[in-house]
């Protein structure tokens, strides 16, 4: 049974394990040193102390994918943006997780009040990160070329966004 509900202080150490495989050999992040399970937390705190959703992916009771967005930039003018983030455990790749971890995602940042959702993706041939993010509506609007460097290469960042909600239809409610 697969279920989607919001992060647990509980479900760290599994979050943790699946990100610091994705540092140690994937190309979706450019981290290099895997963080700690407390940076994690940290960050996990950050996330949901801004209001943000922080999502896992159950698989018959085991976390195997996790999503959460964060403000795109700090300053005041872009706190309806915010980028999104999803890991999965690396061998629930091609079930669908990705693309139903991102459905969910949007939906909790729409009722944050996030109007624009935007997906930094690393490596240009992030073939399944690309391929989600465009099934689930996002639009590619450019490539920073050659401006990561991890595993003695150059990678790409693949920009792509997606209104969500009213996006610039109307004014913000403060």
């Amino acid at each position: 049974m697969t279920t989607i509900r919001k992060s647990l202080a509980a479900d760290l150490d599994a979050i943790t394990a699946i990100y610091r495989h994705h540092v140690l050999h994937g190309t979706g992040t450019f981290e290099v040193d895997p963080p700690s399970l407390q940076d994690m937390a940290t960050r996990r705190d950050d996330v949901l102390a801004k209001g943000l959703p922080y999502l896992v992916l159950e698989e018959n009771a085991q976390v195997v994918g996790f999503a959460y967005c964060n403000w795109f930039k700090p300053r005041p003018a872009y706190r309806f943006s915010a980028e999104d983030s999803i890991y999965l455990a690396e061998e629930s790749h091609g079930k669908g997780f990705g693309r139903l971890l991102l459905i969910e995602l949007m939906a909790q940042a729409e009722r944050a009040g996030v109007r624009k959702l935007i997906a930094v993706i690393g490596d240009s041939s992030n073939h399944g990160s690309i391929s989600v993010h465009r099934s689930c509506g996002f639009n590619q609007v450019g490539t920073l070329s050659s401006c990561g460097w991890k595993f003695e290469r150059w990678l790409d960042v693949v920009m792509m966004e997606r209104s969500i909600g009213m996006g610039a239809t109307c004014r913000p409610v403060p």
